[in-house]
């Protein structure tokens, strides 16, 4: 029988596809905040440090103002992006450990060289997720640990991430988190979170297993 070859699950490929899960609400409650996550602030300094990463890293990997400028352009809604994942890893984490699945340094850097392997080496493999999937080169580890637990939650749920079950778990435990963004922001969707943004939030990224 047919099976599936491992993959790499970048939650971040295509946030700013996420439209389904914005809304016009928002209560505003949390001054100084990006979002509250679990009773946590995100805030606005923390967002924008993150962001200011991302533009760091796209002006040192293109050094002609004008291309950089273009790839500005081609992320003009970063910051939004950018705390939709903040929020997407911190309900990821909680789905896991209501599964108990937990994540070794040792996974992560079993990913990271297959990846880099075929990549062509570990700097390609930086750009890459720069240009493709707006992180910052400090932060791949971090985005790969996230793609581990993905997997393995899914596997514990025995099913995949392209499945209602695996979306379920994520809107359950963003349920449980009360997710509630600044309203500059949008809003996170508990129901409409998983099943419909399903597919633009995962893209498949060929690993160097089988």
């Amino acid at each position: 029988m047919h099976r599936r070859r491992r993959t790499a699950l970048v939650l971040s490929a295509a946030i700013a596809a996420a439209a389904p899960l914005l809304t016009a609400c928002g209560n505003g409650a949390h001054p100084g905040a990006a979002a509250v996550v679990g009773g946590q602030r995100i805030t606005v300094a923390q967002l924008q440090s993150r962001v200011d990463e991302v533009r760091r890293a796209q002006r040192a990997a293109v050094p002609d103002r004008a291309q950089y400028e273009q790839a500005v352009a081609r992320t003009g809604t970063l910051s939004r992006d950018t705390l939709h994942q903040m929020v997407l890893d911190r309900v990821l984490d909680r789905a896991a450990r209501d599964a108990d699945v937990t994540v070794n340094r040792h996974e992560v850097q079993q990913l990271r060289a297959g990846l880099e392997q075929r990549a062509g080496g570990a700097k390609a493999l930086e750009t890459a997720w720069l240009q493709q999937y707006g992180v910052a080169p400090e932060r791949l580890d971090d985005n790969l640990r996230l793609q581990v637990e993905a997997q393995k939650l899914a596997a514990k749920l025995h099913t995949d991430t392209s499945q209602p079950a695996f979306w379920q778990a994520l809107s359950t435990a963003s349920g449980a988190l009360h997710v509630d963004l600044n309203p500059r922001y949008g809003a996170w969707d508990v129901q409409k979170g998983g099943i419909e943004a399903k597919s633009p939030w995962l893209r498949d990224v060929t690993s160097a297993g089988a």
